[in-house]
């Protein structure tokens, strides 16, 4: 026999939810509540005859109104009306602000605040002027540093190149001496063992 069904009532969010139900547990698992709401008080058992009578038509269905509304509780709801001020007013229902009439301006006073534009306007591209000119300073001032760098490091590059190539002919010729000499030293020690094994003879 199919369990008795009650009417739950919480508010999620933008919206009031109200469910037809076998139990607490059934309401929550259709809300898709992460935690308690009946232990935390934010859900309850209603009986009020509208809500039950729009929730056993529908059972087992989630049905909303916009939150702190009275309205019924359908399928579909609108969001709740965010315009809502703090102390309870529309802000549709707020008065029209008067429209006041615009302040006639003198042509001496127009002329005035035209001309105190155009001051400001020239003052600020006189410092829009400054700081670019700063700026190219400063790009010149490191592009010389950089130019410096680079023609030390090139200097040191060419006197690095210029003692290796030294070097290295210095080698070739001091291998060059090497060979020579042992070539000489062949020729020697070949000449006096000759002359030894004579004199053993």
């Amino acid at each position: 026999m199919a369990r008795k069904l009650k009417t739950f009532q919480t508010s999620l969010g933008f919206y009031d939810l109200a469910i037809a139900a076998p139990s607490m547990k059934a309401a929550l698992e259709a809300w898709g509540a992460g935690s308690n709401l009946f232990h935390q008080g934010a859900a309850r058992e209603t009986d009020d005859p509208e809500v039950v009578a729009a929730t056993m038509s529908k059972p087992g269905m989630v049905l909303k109104r916009p939150a702190g509304s009275n309205g019924r509780f359908a399928e579909q709801a609108e969001l709740p009306d965010l315009k809502d001020e703090a102390g309870g007013r529309k802000k549709s229902r707020r008065p029209e602000p008067k429209v006041h009439a615009t302040p006639k301006i003198s042509d001496k006073d127009a002329r005035k605040a035209a001309a105190e534009f155009e001051r400001e306007q020239k003052r600020r591209e006189a410092e829009r002027r400054r700081e670019e000119a700063a700026r190219e300073k400063e790009r010149a001032k490191r592009a010389k540093l950089v130019a410096k760098a680079q023609a030390t490091l090139d200097a040191a590059q060419r006197e690095h190149e210029e003692r290796s190539e030294t070097l290295h002919a210095e080698r070739a010729a001091i291998e060059k001496r090497v060979q020579a000499e042992d070539e000489r030293w062949e020729k020697e020690r070949e000449r006096l063992t000759a002359a030894l094994r004579r004199a053993r003879a």
